[in-house]
C-alpha cells in the first residue's frame, strides 16, 4: 500500500510540474510556499504552509556515507537534509518521515525515493523520527536521509496533503542544489 501511494504521489508531482509551464522554478517570490491552484514552491530556508503544518529545508549536503550507513544501491549517494516542522494546525497531529519524499527529475517517474527508514532503522539520533506526534504549535528539527544518483545534484523535497477521507489536496516543493560534504 505504502509503494502504491508513493507511485501515486509521483505522478501526481510530476503531472503537476508539466503543468506549470517551466520545469526550472524561478526563485525569490515573496509568496513562496503558499499553495496556488493545487501546488507551491519554494528554495532552501523558505517554509512551505500545507493545510497541517509549516516545513522548512535548512540545509542539504551530499556524502557518501552516514553515521557509519553506506548506499545499499550502486551508484547511489546519500543526501542529508535538515529540516524543521511546526504543527500549525488546531489539534496535535501524527507525522511520518516517509512524508517527504525526495525527487531529482521531473522527466522521470521513477526519480523519486522516501528517507532510508522506509528500508532499514535509522542510523543517528538526529533523524526525524519514522512515526511522531507534533503537539498544537509543536516545532521539530532533524535530519532526513535518502539515497540518490550519485550523479545528480539538483533535488526536491516535496509534500503532498493527504486527508482522512482518501482525498489529496495541494502539492509543495522545495528546490534545492545539494554540495558534496
Amino acid at each position: 500500500m505504502k509503494k502504491t501511494l508513493l507511485a501515486l504521489m509521483a505522478v501526481l508531482c510530476v503531472t503537476m510540474l508539466s503543468a506549470c509551464g517551466s520545469l526550472i522554478p524561478s526563485g525569490g517570490d515573496k509568496d513562496a510556499g503558499y499553495a496556488e491552484d493545487g501546488y507551491a514552491e519554494g528554495r532552501m530556508g523558505d517554509t512551505m504552509h500545507t493545510y497541517f503544518f509549516d516545513y522548512t529545508v535548512n540545509s542539504a549536503y551530499l556524502c557518501d556515507s552516514f553515521e557509519g550507513y553506506e548506499p545499499e544501491q550502486i551508484g547511489y549517494q546519500l543526501l542529508v537534509a535538515d529540516v524543521t516542522v511546526k504543527n500549525t494546525n488546531y489539534e496535535s497531529i501524527p507525522m511520518f518521515d516517509t512524508d517527504f519524499q525526495i525527487q531529482w527529475s521531473v522527466e522521470d517517474d521513477d526519480a523519486y525515493d522516501v528517507p532510508i527508514t522506509y528500508y532499514s532503522d535509522a542510523v543517528s539520533q538526529q533523524q526525524l523520527p519514522t512515526e511522531y506526534e507534533l503537539a498544537v504549535d509543536e516545532s521539530r528539527t532533524g535530519l532526513l536521509v535518502y539515497e540518490v544518483p550519485a550523479d545528480e545534484k539538483d533535488f526536491s523535497i516535496a509534500y503532498l496533503e493527504n486527508f482522512d477521507d482518501g482525498t489529496s489536496g495541494d502539492a509543495f516543493f522545495v528546490f534545492f542544489t545539494a554540495g558534496k560534504k
